[in-house]
């Protein structure tokens, strides 16, 4: 049956981040042209690869990758909170399969998940409820961080499987490209951030009033070229876009994490998820990627980008 891949980056600063109004009707119609296909493409199933933002997830325990079979939205950054539509028997079948292919992949039955997960769907529906779901963490924020390599064998071993469930299945992507948010390093972290780090589950308001504040001073910096982070980097992210485009992943597993956050920023690792889902679409044979939209939006601390694939036998 024939898979399709629906990426696109994410950002806390979406709805209040310094942005131009012609930049935000962009990325609105890039989002509707988003939908466009995907209702087009008609999922039986979604697969997302996504991040988190230590939401979710956290040193005390902290996998390379996990399968939600039921995942909660926490709601932050202006996303909703409730339920995903886990598809909760194809988790547990696709979970049974990567043990199956060699993959060591950690399972959540109480998932919980940010914007990283849900804010591109709301972007697009509304609503992040709009298929059934397999949510698939992949740790691109908590060094140490698995390799591209690795990230591209999950994505075969994911695609295989999806390939032979006889549904039309939409592998998705959110994060990214170059980005380097204001995140703490656990090694030169104060004890109190240190303990938020390692065990920050359901922080205070104050907690989080500080988190956003923080992240929206960041955003202002970098408009005014005053940063004290990482610009986006526009020629890293077209560079990136050209080499999914090629078809050629594994070129991919010659790069490292370190390379990619030293110059593509804190966040740029959340590339993990693209490569991991192009590599699902791959096992179906060559494909065409749309580039759909880019912009590098320094208020936003985003290489926004999103993108369309689908195999080249399905579209003859």
């Amino acid at each position: 049956m024939p898979l399709a891949v629906l990426s696109a980056s994410h950002t806390p600063l979406m709805q209040d981040g310094i942005a131009e109004d012609e930049v935000r009707a962009e990325v609105k119609r890039g989002f509707a042209a988003l939908a466009k296909r995907a209702e087009e493409f008609a999922p039986d199933l979604l697969i997302q690869f996504a991040p988190d933002h230590f939401n979710g997830f956290f040193y005390e325990l902290m996998p390379s990758f996990c399968i939600g079979m039921n995942a909660t939205s926490i709601g932050d950054w202006d996303t909703a909170t409730g339920p995903l539509p886990v598809a909760s028997e194809d988790a547990v079948k696709l979970s049974e399969a990567l043990i199956e292919d060699g993959l060591d992949i950690a399972v959540s039955y109480r998932m919980e998940v940010d914007h990283g997960f849900v804010q591109i769907w709301e972007r697009m529906y509304g609503s992040f409820s709009r298929f059934p779901t397999i949510p698939i963490f992949i740790n691109c924020a908590a060094p140490p961080l698995p390799t591209f390599k690795r990230a591209r064998l999950l994505g075969e071993a994911v695609g295989r499987w999806a390939a032979a469930t006889g549904k039309r299945v939409l592998i998705s992507a959110s994060g990214g490209l170059s980005h380097d948010p204001p995140t703490p390093n656990i090694v030169t972290a104060p004890d109190e951030v240190k303990e938020r780090l390692i065990s920050g589950r359901h922080p205070s308001q104050e907690m989080q009033r500080a988190r956003v504040e923080r992240v929206l001073a960041a955003g202002a910096r970098a408009v005014h070229g005053t940063p004290e982070i990482l610009p986006v980097d526009p020629d890293w992210d077209k560079a990136f876009i050209e080499r999914l485009q090629s078809g050629n992943l594994r070129d991919f597993d010659a790069l490292t994490t370190k390379e990619v956050r030293e110059k593509a920023g804190r966040g740029g690792p959340e590339v993990l998820a693209w490569v991991a889902a192009y590599a699902a679409l791959a096992v179906n044979g060559d494909y065409e990627a749309d580039l759909i939209y880019y912009e590098a939006i320094q208020g936003w601390i985003a290489g926004m980008a999103m993108m369309f694939a689908e195999s080249k036998a399905s579209r003859v």
